[in-house]
């Protein structure tokens, strides 16, 4: 009689784990403040991570590592950067780029292990890399867990007193100044004719010359919500007609991320 064949290896599971959204603000918050204990202790067990950017990846984990401690040092870690064509067209093939095939960062998990997906806040392959590699586990019959943690645009969306019912996220406006313009015009008539809320966002440095942008061109009666450190002690949304924003003495600074969103 021939030999048994050997029984499949059972695939691991990638974990989509939430970061703080405190990457790149002058302070920070204890993880705890914003991640429950369960998304914490699951982030400390893993051992194998796609992430955005590994050096930010691995300041996370340091931060874990004072509340769990990680299963693996650091420097044992097995930490694979999403490529940085990702980051500048999007998962999906945008710019004219190739639809990325994320299916060789899952090897491990093919093998056996499970594996995390971070981002530098916020939860991965929302509003940042990430979505090919779930995708890619969807394809591979790896099983997808989502860890509860912060997601600015819902943070935002809730504090704007928006429609919540209704609403879409159309990432970063156009920089030169006719095409953002011309953009949001079509996205304040969406708006207030739909009722559909308008969320967006932009790199900090630029906070101040969108904010000009909006108020320039919005009409008046126009609700306009930026909420800018969320989460953060600092953390702050203010939500008014941009005829009141306009006598507003400042916005957002050039440091913080800020959401902001137009609706009625």
């Amino acid at each position: 009689m021939s030999a048994p064949a050997p029984a499949a290896t059972a695939r691991g599971t990638l974990y989509l784990v939430p970061a703080p959204l405190d990457f790149g603000c002058d302070t920070q918050m204890p993880l705890q403040h914003s991640l429950p204990d369960a998304t914490l202790a699951t982030a400390a067990r893993l051992t194998h991570w796609v992430c955005e950017n590994a050096k930010s990846a691995r300041a996370y984990l340091k931060r874990v590592d004072a509340v769990h401690p990680l299963a693996l040092p650091l420097q044992e870690q097995s930490i694979t950067e999403l490529p940085r064509e990702v980051h500048k067209k999007g998962d999906h093939g945008g710019k004219g780029a190739a639809v990325f095939d994320a299916r060789p960062l899952l090897a491990a998990a093919v093998a056996g292990h499970d594996i995390g997906l971070v981002s530098e806040a916020g939860m991965p392959a929302v509003a940042d890399p990430g979505s090919s590699v779930v995708r890619a586990a969807h394809e591979l019959g790896i099983a997808v867990v989502p860890l509860v943690g912060p997601v600015s645009l819902l943070l935002a969306l809730a504090a704007s007193g928006l429609s919540g019912q209704s609403f879409a996220f159309v990432g970063y406006l156009p920089q030169d100044p006719d095409e953002r313009a011309q953009r949001i015009r079509a996205l304040e008539n969406l708006a207030l004719k739909s009722g559909q809320t308008q969320l967006f966002i932009e790199t900090p440095y630029r906070n101040a010359a969108l904010l000009q942008a909006l108020l320039h061109t919005l009409q008046p009666a126009t609700r306009l919500s930026v909420s800018s450190g969320l989460t953060l002690a600092s953390g702050h949304t203010c939500s008014q007609s941009v005829q009141q924003w306009r006598h507003r003495p400042a916005g957002p600074d050039k440091h913080t991320p800020a959401v902001f969103a137009i609706g009625r």
